[in-house]
């Protein structure tokens, strides 16, 4: 391993004049692990620069980021290359295709694949480089980040992933709950979408409210359907009770054959219309005036509301 750190000192040394590279003295590079149950990210800190991070969402592979105060690299297309290490001769750097600058903040998102590809070369000793000729005629400035003490750091990453939830807000924010065979009870497909939604709202106290719709084929007459429709949701909603989900934090709406996902023209179209969506939001809550709460005693908790496309009715348990 000595013998890689002199050969590296000894490439970057010798880096042409014409180059203008950001990099972090061999001495002083470190990977840093960041990370909760909705991102982890795996971060080299760039000397005079900022810094380049791999970014994995929840429910996500990961993207790699550079990020920077002030882009000294210029605006507009810049080249990701895999750059070979030197103690491997006879090995050419792999280009991995171009990526858009920004002025600062997060200079670019790199693609999934392009992320898999990096790490994959850092694993194999190679360097991350980004590099654009937006210089004074065309001088070649890059921002480089070394393979050193990569593995260790890596393997601390993927324990933070292993932790990350199924999914992020973006993707569990609206779900599909199915009844493919036409009744009201829950199959497993079911319970184990509920079961992702709910481990999301455990971990994340902000998303605070509940709203569930549902809906039903053109099988049987207007008024069935509706019921049917209510009584979907309404064994959607108490699932998420019977798990811990307050009554008060869920909306019901239910809407007979109104608003099919597919024309009721087949078996398995009506099977995908059979279903409740779940939609989660962050509803911020309304404050009364400190007078007001003060003189008025609170008032008795209220069933959640039942809503259907021609009124409003209260759920009795």
């Amino acid at each position: 391993m000595r013998q890689r750190y002199l050969a590296l000192l000894s490439v970057f040394a010798c880096l042409p004049a014409t180059a203008l590279t950001f990099q972090t003295r061999l001495e002083n590079i470190e990977w840093k692990v960041e990370g909760d149950q909705f991102e982890c990210r795996l971060v080299q800190p760039v000397a005079d620069f900022g810094s380049g991070e791999f970014v994995r969402r929840a429910g996500e592979q990961a993207t790699f980021q550079l990020r920077s105060s002030t882009n000294v690299l210029g605006t507009g297309a810049a080249t990701l290359l895999a750059a070979a290490a030197p103690w491997q001769p006879g090995r050419g750097d792999i280009n991995l295709g171009s990526v858009r600058m920004a002025r600062n903040g997060v200079l670019f998102n790199s693609s999934q694949g392009q992320a898999s590809r990096l790490i994959n070369g850092l694993l194999d000793g190679r360097s991350t480089v980004v590099r654009n000729y937006a210089g004074e005629a065309g001088r070649s400035m890059e921002v480089r980040l070394l393979p050193v003490k990569f593995s260790k750091a890596y393997a601390d990453y993927q324990l933070c992933a292993a932790k990350l939830l199924p999914m992020n807000y973006d993707q569990v924010r609206q779900t599909r709950v199915g009844f493919p065979g036409g009744g009201i009870d829950l199959d497993a497909d079911a319970k184990a979408r509920l079961d992702v939604i709910l481990a999301f709202l455990k971990a994340d106290p902000t998303v605070n409210h509940i709203e569930l719709n549902g809906h039903s084929d053109n099988s049987g007459n207007r008024l069935t359907n509706r019921d049917l429709s209510r009584r979907r949701a309404l064994a959607v909603m108490e699932y998420l009770k019977a798990n811990g989900i307050p009554e008060d934090r869920i909306t019901v709406r239910f809407h007979g054959e109104r608003y099919p996902l597919a024309a009721n023209n087949s078996a398995g179209n009506r099977a995908r219309n059979r279903r409740v969506n779940v939609e989660l939001d962050r509803v911020a809550p309304v404050e009364k005036p400190v007078e007001q709460a003060a003189q008025n005693p609170p008032a008795p908790v209220s069933t959640p509301a039942v809503q259907n496309d021609v009124g409003t009715s209260s759920v009795k348990s």
